[in-house]
């Protein structure tokens, strides 16, 4: 079945509207949506998925969750580590560089996340415990903070729209420690990840980074903030 767009709005921020005249072949003609500092289609797509993944929706894959194999998970809970998922669907935002030389001006884009009653009496268990919760990748941090600014310290489930801008200065809530990649200069990911460990420790790790010639963006390598 051939399938038609046409083009019905274009906002400011350059985002187009689309109509499709069907969707039920898009899977069979469509390609993984890839940033724009990979240049060549990937042979294996599932390499831009995580092993964890499965909810359809998100456009980009949380790529600090790329260094994650089965057996690296089967480990760390074997060592005692409590794994908890949820669900965010990133955006087009992931990929969108701050253009104001105001950060505060830009706009961030709503993502649909999900939070099930399971994950979030986990989380809570380990606060109460005084135990650390380590996200996996700044989009898990976003929605726990999100979450956090809506419930309070205390999580419950819910599902809703995540348009939280972390910026440095920001109170985070839940979230102690963090995995991320390296990412790109005057995003919205760097931003956050300088809001958690501070701008000068970040610029320093960025600079090591740079000099050990450390891979960066979607398939490189990660950092652990503690």
């Amino acid at each position: 079945m051939a399938v038609s767009g046409e083009v019905v709005a274009e906002e400011s921020d350059g985002v187009r509207l689309v109509r499709l005249s069907s969707e039920e072949s898009l899977r069979n003609i469509a390609s993984v949506a890839l940033p724009p500092y990979i240049h060549e289609p990937l042979t294996d797509p599932e390499r831009y998925q995580t092993v964890y993944a499965r909810v359809e929706g998100s456009v980009a894959a949380p790529t600090a969750g790329l260094h994650f194999t089965p057996e690296l998970l089967d480990l760390v809970r074997s060592i005692g580590v409590e794994t908890a998922f949820v669900t965010l669907h990133v955006g087009w935002d992931s990929f969108r560089p701050v253009k104001s030389d105001d950060p505060s001006a830009h706009e961030m884009h709503s993502e649909y996340f999900e939070i099930g009653q399971e994950a979030a009496g986990a989380i809570n268990r380990a606060k109460a415990d005084g135990r650390r919760v380590i996200c996996v990748g700044t989009t898990a941090v976003r929605l726990l903070e999100q979450v956090a600014a809506l419930d309070g310290a205390r999580l419950t489930a819910r599902v809703g729209w995540a348009k939280l801008f972390i910026l440095p200065g920001f109170r985070f809530r839940v979230v102690d420690a963090l995995l991320t990649n390296f990412h790109l200069p005057r995003s919205t990911l760097l931003m956050l990840t300088c809001a958690f460990a501070g701008r000068e420790r970040v610029l320093s790790a960025y600079h090591k980074a740079i000099d050990r010639r450390y891979r960066f963006y979607s398939f490189g390598d990660a950092m652990l903030v503690v």
